[in-house]
């Protein structure tokens, strides 16, 4: 299979450098700054026990696998449970339910940084979905190369940690500013927030893009295959979206 063979042969990584490369020759140079996000990818939710789950989060093998290498195989380690919260929707009469949505979802995570020029995906990195989102910020995900040094993205990614890396490298943070514990969100931190989410909405229409037209889901076991299965969806919207740059450019 063709994607076994990319994971065997940890190809994915540099099949997606060389089609960047690409485009950097053809005129697509990251440029315009950068957003930066992460989206949940689903996986077949498992079904362990207690002591099962305990192992896993430990990083064992749970005992009574060990002599089951059928079962084993299809058992994901790798994968973790978190909760996606999200705004409750709007009730007949028109008002909002006073308390976001917890949903609990199983899987990994896909973590991006685009060009806000091209809207290209420049930088990724797949992980289980309780890894924190924000320390990938700091682990590689940011496009040294991109002409412009503004970084958009949203309060996950808001920390001393991230501030302080991002000035230290030369980038410039519009990343957006949490509400003060305690406290109402001020006019003009709102103001702020707003006018950077006209920009950092751009990749949301990415994963819109992966999880509806393109089916993105995790039917593979462990990191190693999901790695190459999001790093393949990337790839895959980069050529349709060089594809559509280059047909409206001669319209």
């Amino acid at each position: 299979m063709f994607r076994e063979k990319l994971t065997k042969a940890g190809a994915i990584g540099p099949l997606f450098e060389r089609f960047d490369t690409t485009l950097r020759q053809s005129g697509y140079i990251a440029m315009s700054g950068q957003i930066v996000d992460a989206s949940l990818i689903a996986a077949p939710r498992q079904r362990n026990t207690n002591e099962e789950k305990a192992a896993i989060k430990a990083g064992r093998v749970p005992d009574n696998w060990k002599d089951k290498p059928a079962k084993l195989r299809q058992k994901d380690q790798d994968a973790r449970w978190t909760v996606k919260f999200t705004k409750a929707k709007p009730r007949e009469d028109g008002s909002t339910p006073p308390v976001d949505l917890a949903i609990p979802v199983f899987g990994y995570q896909n973590h991006i940084s685009i060009d806000r020029g091209f809207g290209f995906i420049r930088k990724w990195s797949a992980t289980d979905a309780a890894a924190y989102e924000g320390r990938r910020l700091r682990e590689g995900l940011l496009d040294k190369t991109n002409t412009a040094s503004a970084v958009w993205a949203d309060t996950a990614y808001r920390s001393k940690a991230n501030e302080e890396f991002m000035e230290k490298n030369g980038f410039v943070s519009h990343v957006h500013r949490k509400k003060p514990k305690g406290h109402s969100m001020p006019e003009a931190l709102s103001r702020a927030n707003n006018a950077k989410s006209k920009v950092r909405s751009r990749v949301e229409h990415i994963f819109a893009e992966q999880k509806a037209r393109m089916d993105l889901f995790i039917r593979t076991v462990g990191i190693a295959r999901a790695t190459v299965k999001i790093g393949l969806a990337n790839l895959v919207y980069n050529i349709k979206r060089l594809l559509f740059l280059r047909r409206i450019a001669v319209a």
